[in-house]
């Protein structure tokens, strides 16, 4: 810090790193040294000044009391949170000593698990990912989100691209779907609300009566993982009224004769009794769909959390195509636009995966963590984990099955090591706690799932205490394990400026606003074009089944001794103000949500005794998890939400709702199926 910023204020170019499709620009507001506020940038035209609750509230978490500023080094038992500080050199000289010994036995054995607790390329996967590369452990199929929805939009389209967010307020008709925009994408809801003063029709689907689902013009209360029913029924109205479009589905859709046979075996009525809703209401809203123009679908990553979740993303995402939306710019689907930035990052150049060499790690699933920590050696699963290395991630509190989970991580045999700002319920389980910087105190560059501008962030601040980025840690191991290369010389600034390629991204504008736009058409696939081999999406080919309606595993349907035990439905969306299991413990966030709570419909409620404010016990063959009732109509009858993802020792009786969710994968991409629960709830 020079002199002069020391006395000055000024304002600092960032952008936010968290899990959420907006991606917004900041404006970091610094007074002598410290960051006094956070705001958006209202020249960014995604972010329009505006930011969610929770990151207005960025210098809160920054600065909180609890914040971790020094290494510690456990003292008590695992999960107890007792730890001692130690120094950097004393901290960094143990872990490389344990992890050189390990590696010399098999480094396969070391297991990296992190997700989305910063979406950047640097202090995400950048340098973690050359030393864990050049290390030989085994990689991580970071799967915990979106993999299903991902895998399907790519079998679809060819990679996960969609629609540019920005011209959904030039739309008519608006399915929302699978989403709380209000909570979860606040700057697509603004544009939402601009096309619906302009005479659009907003429909929310989805299972829970959201803030956002209160302010549509109509909510589909549909059962949790039956999206894909509803999707073929819709396509059924569609092909049965001849709204569609013959030359688009001719031209630019392969598999179209099949998908058409397979649509006319779910007339309304069969998805009516599987969704849980009228046939009339699946007729008037594929009428509307079909005849509306520009029509355009937000889908969300809520929707694909169950077995079938990858079916339905796809069959979903077919329904652009039979009705020619894709013609107009305000018309198609957006589900992710991150695979518009697959040639514009320089993915190979931060991660260095040829650092690997001949060797071919195993890949371990992050959702079956809770079973893999507790599975031997063997010839299938190869050598038992024996260490951690956790960033960006709480997998105690956010991973499903976390009973299990956390008796992985209470293992006396395995050595754990977590990077964090907080003692989270993971880190009160690490032998060693390295203290990160926020994103306030590092450079970082961002894509986004949500629009098309590459982002920049500048450090506003210098770090906190003894922080380090994650970049800089994972620098410090490389050396102490005497990795010579040259790219574990590459400072976090070099990383941040070199993360895009200058041929797809305009650097200097970057360098200079802090974002820039990428180049892409306006209606990308509006002659086709999709980025598949032949360019036409897929409905089905070579390689790819035709999609189906795939059942929960856990149902009335298709588990109907388990459900006489356990007969509610269960989903877990994230609570309004936390974001995950992030900003769980910032105290102006908590005392908005109160408590931990599950939402149950009156119906429901009534036979069990159940009032609002009492405490519940909700089970299943998983565990016990006690929280607070809310009797409410945001829940459907026959459905509770259980609202999440509080810190488990944060929780009434130390748990949280995934103590209540298994570890069973999707049907594409190996990814959780956490809104794929049966559960019964009773009254204490």
């Amino acid at each position: 810090m020079t002199p002069t910023e020391a006395t000055t204020r000024h304002i600092v170019q960032a952008a936010c790193p968290h899990d959420c499709p907006d991606t917004c620009a900041l404006r970091v507001t610094v007074e002598g040294g410290r960051a006094v506020a956070v705001h958006g940038d209202p020249d960014h035209p995604p972010t329009r000044g505006a930011l969610c609750t929770k990151v207005s509230r960025y210098t809160e978490r920054s600065y909180h009391r609890d914040r971790v500023l020094t290494p510690l080094r456990r003292v008590g038992p695992k999960g107890a949170g007792r730890f001692e500080p130690v120094g950097w050199d004393e901290a960094l000289a143990e872990i490389a000593a344990r992890l050189g010994a390990i590696a010399a036995r098999d480094p396969q054995a070391i297991l990296p698990y992190s997700y989305a607790g910063t979406m950047g390329l640097v202090q995400g996967d950048g340098m973690a990912a050359r030393f864990f590369h050049r290390l030989g452990a085994s990689l991580l199929d970071r799967t915990i989100c979106a993999s299903a929805g991902g895998h399907a939009l790519a079998a679809t389209y060819g990679a996960k691209v969609g629609m540019h967010v920005e011209w959904f307020a030039e739309s008519r008709l608006i399915l929302i779907w699978g989403s709380n925009p209000i909570t979860s994408s606040v700057h697509f809801w603004t544009l939402a609300q601009e096309a619906k003063r302009r005479g659009a029709r907003l429909v929310c689907i989805d299972p829970r009566r959201t803030e956002t689902a209160e302010r549509c013009h109509q909510h589909v209360a549909l059962l949790p993982g039956t999206d894909g029913a509803l999707a073929l029924a819709l396509m059924h109205e569609i092909i049965a009224g001849d709204h569609v479009d013959r030359d688009y589905v001719e031209r630019h859709l392969e598999g179209w004769p099949e998908l058409r046979e397979r649509a006319r075996q779910w007339p309304p009525e069969r998805a009516a009794a599987v969704c849980g809703i009228e046939a009339a209401v699946i007729r008037e809203l594929a009428l509307a769909y079909a005849t509306t123009k520009p029509a355009a679908i937000r889908l969300n990553y809520g929707m694909q959390r169950v077995h079938g979740g990858g079916s339905a993303v796809r069959l979903v995402a077919l329904l652009p195509c039979l009705t020619g939306a894709w013609r107009e710019r305000a018309g198609g689907l957006l589900l992710s636009a991150s695979g518009w930035f697959r040639s514009a990052r320089r993915d190979a150049w931060l991660q260095r995966p040829d650092l690997l060499g001949a060797r071919r790690p195993r890949t371990v699933n992050m959702v079956t963590i809770g079973d893999d920590l507790l599975r031997p050696a063997s010839a299938d699963f190869g050598p038992r984990i024996e260490a951690l290395v956790v960033y960006n991630s709480n997998p105690v509190a956010v991973a499903p099955d976390s009973a299990r989970v956390a008796r992985g991580f209470a293992r006396d045999d395995l050595y754990t090591v977590v990077l964090e700002h907080f003692l989270t319920d993971t880190a009160d389980h690490a032998d060693l706690v390295l203290p990160a910087t926020t994103q306030l105190e590092h450079w970082d560059a961002h894509s986004s799932y949500g629009h098309t501008y590459a982002l920049l962030n500048r450090p506003a601040i210098a770090p906190l205490g003894q922080a380090r980025s994650n970049a800089e840690i994972f620098r410090a191991l490389a050396a102490r394990l005497g990795y010579t290369e040259a790219c574990f010389a590459d400072s976090d600034e070099a990383m941040a400026l070199g993360a895009f390629d200058p041929a797809q991204v305009d650097l200097a504008e970057l360098r200079e606003r802090g974002w820039s736009k990428l180049r892409i058409a306006d209606a990308p696939f509006a002659a086709g074009g999709f980025p598949t081999a032949d360019g036409r999406a897929r409905a089905c080919g070579p390689g790819l089944a035709l999609p189906d309606h795939v059942p929960n595993y856990e149902s009335a349907i298709s588990a109907p001794e388990l459900a006489a035990r356990y007969p509610l439905a269960m989903i877990s969306p994230p609570a309004r103000n936390f974001l995950n299991s992030t900003f769980v413990n910032v105290d102006s966030l908590r005392a908005i949500e109160r408590e931990p709570r599950i939402e149950i419909h009156p119906v429901d409620a009534a036979p069990r005794a159940i009032a609002s404010g009492a405490t519940v016990v909700v089970r299943n063959d998983r565990g016990v998890y006690r929280c607070k009732a809310e009797v409410s109509e945001r829940a459907r009858p026959g459905v509770v939400n259980g609202l999440g993802v509080w810190w488990r020792k944060l929780g009434i009786a130390g748990t949280n709702v995934n103590q209540l969710t298994h570890q069973r994968l999707t049907d594409l991409g190996g990814g959780p199926s956490f809104y794929d629960c049966l559960v019964e709830v009773e009254a204490l």
